[in-house]
């Protein structure tokens, strides 16, 4: 993948994520790069990025006076917040931790911004599609966001990203910050690591071991390759009606019920793997489904790769990074 993106200096909190990873290394060729991550997540271990242009810095999204330095020093002209506790068992066992870097640490990155504000050309908050709940169905943007029960810890992280969502918006309209948040809808690919559903199914599938169900299999979900993700993202970044807005990334066209998508794992890689159904003791998302009109009319965003071409290329990645 091309991108319109040079010579610029960009700071990437999480950047040693799965996405943040990913897209360091596409634009680590023709930029200047400064990752902040306390690397509980390494997805860097599987990149390939220029040692000259990328600087990688340990530390934690709560320490407001660690980024601030970065940013005087660094002054970065594009900044891309996407550092969060996420996954849905780490949700569960850490709220209040969730809750914490998810909200303090969002509030941290603008603050840190701030002095040298004047010289961002965009800066990106990665949200998440979790924010429109657990029935999702060709949600659009202006959709309302999620307001579950209290108690349920599952939700805390849509809440938390929903408070960052307000937060980037406030700091756009007080202080004029180019601001843009994205809304990423089950993200998969080569060098994902952590929770999600292809990246465990497609693990077993090269081990040859069961590819496991939670429930009865047919939460409903529409999956979207990381290529087609960094395409949503660099046109967001690039894009000047961007601002001030937010926009649903996703594939509405590889939308499957999680039963069907463990079939096509089965059915389109090479496995000796079966399906198993076991009980789901946690409150899930049943529909998720986005609507991704406004990034097609404002960004002229399109997803190229179907579900089938995705899960064979991530079959083929995992297979050769899992058998050596």
């Amino acid at each position: 993948m091309k991108t319109t993106i040079r010579n610029k200096r960009i700071f990437l909190t999480g950047g040693a994520g799965f996405i943040g990873s990913t897209l360091a290394q596409l634009l680590a060729k023709e930029n200047e790069i400064i990752i902040f991550d306390n690397f509980s997540r390494d997805s860097l271990q599987y990149k390939k990025l220029p040692a000259k242009n990328v600087t990688q810095i340990h530390g934690d999204i709560r320490d407001l006076e660690a980024l601030r330095k970065i940013c005087e020093d660094f002054q970065p002209q594009i900044a891309v917040h996407l550092a969060a506790i996420a996954g849905v068992d780490t949700v569960i066992h850490n709220p209040i931790k969730t809750m914490e870097i998810n909200v303090i640490g969002t509030f941290n990155f603008l603050k840190a911004n701030e002095k040298y504000s004047h010289k961002l050309e965009r800066i990106m908050n990665f949200s998440t599609s979790e924010v429109l709940g657990a029935y999702a169905y060709k949600s659009d943007e202006k959709a309302d966001t999620n307001f579950a029960p209290v108690g349920e810890a599952r939700w805390t992280y849509s809440v938390s990203k929903v408070a960052g969502e307000h937060l980037l918006y406030s700091y756009y309209k007080e202080k004029g910050y180019p601001v843009v948040s994205v809304r990423p809808f089950n993200i998969y690919g080569p060098g994902q690591i952590g929770e999600g559903a292809i990246q465990v199914f497609i693990k077993n599938a090269v081990k040859n071991k069961n590819i496991e169900i939670h429930g009865d299999g047919d939460q409903i979900r529409s999956w979207c390759y990381v290529d087609d993700m960094m395409e949503g993202m660099i046109l967001a970044l690039t894009n000047k009606k961007a601002i001030g807005e937010i926009f649903n990334i996703g594939n509405p066209k590889g939308t499957v019920t999680i039963t069907s998508l463990a079939e096509k794992v089965i059915s389109l890689c090479p496995t000796k793997s079966k399906i198993k159904y076991v009980p789901k003791n946690y409150v899930d998302v049943e529909l998720r489904i986005p609507s991704i009109e406004k990034a097609q009319q404002i960004l002229g965003y399109q997803p190229k790769v179907g579900l089938d071409e995705g899960i064979k290329k991530t079959f083929e990645w995992y297979k050769k990074w899992l058998i050596k």
